[in-house]
């Protein structure tokens, strides 16, 4: 019993020093870590970016201080603007989505994502087909026939220009569906509006409507993934996260559509600063706080860095870049 005891104790201390190790690189960094939230406080993006921050401190994986900063304004452009002008700092990094690297094909904010360094990609938000409680398309096949024949059907969502439009006008461009686009301030509002049945459908990510889903408000229709959802623990009555088809299985199309929780550094730091944040990250990610929250928000378990992070963004912003001139949304 005792062996086993001492066993069981040296797996657990040294899981725990294998986190708070990071690898002996050549560079660290020497003052404090400025972590910018491309969002408001609230946010996903800024829950993410402060559970960043509290493994970091909790772990101790750096030996100097992080600093959260939120600099939301113009949909994350003033935190990636600042992060240009940071040139060669390696004391910053920027917490956004494919925000960072979509934004300047819709607006001239002077930069693009090239002149700044990708660091990782965390994890990836799925996105679900809603529609209020008693509607009377029962699936999304049901749905996809009355978009054809009710041209005026509402799709909610949050802000313009942004991910949830773009899914909507890829859902028209690809089933030929002429869904009308209300956007509003935030995911939770576009739910809101669902379940008092103000919109026929949204497109939310799951923690965005989990809430009226066990409220037996809304109902989700199906996924835009490749594969279902690997959750299945009950969250509403006798249905997971699991139980969701995919959105091309029932006829619409599009295989799969995500978006990423990525990290950036500045433009002009080096290889070794670079890989450093990348281990840290990496660290960050293996803590049993990041996994509790990837699991608690159904976010799907993602880590890319270096090559195989570029050519996300980059087959990334191909795919949306039709869609965007469809819309006379590309800058000029």
């Amino acid at each position: 019993m005792r062996s086993t005891f001492v066993r069981r104790t040296s797996r657990l201390l040294l899981g725990a020093s294998l986190l708070c190790a990071l690898p002996a690189l050549a560079w660290q960094p020497e003052k404090n870590v400025e972590i910018v939230i491309a969002g408001g406080p609230g946010g996903g993006t800024d829950q993410l970016g402060r559970l960043i921050q509290s493994i970091i401190t909790t772990h101790k994986l750096l030996d100097v201080n992080t600093v959260v900063l939120n600099k939301g304004g113009g949909n994350g452009a003033e935190a990636f603007l600042d992060l240009k002008m940071a040139q060669g700092d390696p004391g910053k990094l920027v917490i956004g989505t494919n925000n960072i690297y979509l934004l300047p094909l819709v607006a001239k904010l002077g930069y693009q994502w090239q002149e700044l360094t990708p660091v990782a990609a965390l994890a990836e938000d799925d996105f679900i087909l809603w529609t209020y409680q008693d509607a009377p398309w029962k699936d999304a096949k049901a749905f996809y026939e009355a978009v054809k024949t009710e041209p005026k059907l509402r799709m909610g969502g949050s802000q313009s220009k942004d991910v949830d439009q773009t899914l909507t006008l890829l859902l028209n461009r690809t089933i030929g569906s002429k869904l009308t686009y209300i956007p509003f301030k935030s995911g939770s509002e576009a739910a809101t509006q669902l379940a008092g049945k103000h919109i026929a459908s949204n497109v939310n990510n799951p923690a965005e409507s989990i809430s009226q889903w066990r409220g037996n408000q809304v109902r989700p229709l199906c996924v835009f993934s490749r594969e279902p959802m690997q959750y299945t623990d009950k969250v509403a009555g006798e249905r997971s996260w699991s139980d969701i088809p995919t959105c091309h299985s029932q006829g619409l199309g599009i295989d799969q559509y995500r978006f990423p929780r990525t990290v950036f550094m500045p433009g002009g730091v080096s290889a070794e600063q670079r890989a450093f944040y990348v281990e840290l990250l990496r660290k960050v990610t293996q803590a049993p706080e990041f996994k509790a929250y990837v699991s608690q928000n159904a976010l799907v378990p993602t880590f890319l860095e270096g090559e195989p992070l570029n050519a996300y963004i980059e087959q990334d912003t191909a795919r949306v870049t039709p869609v965007f001139k469809e819309a006379g949304w590309l800058r000029d």
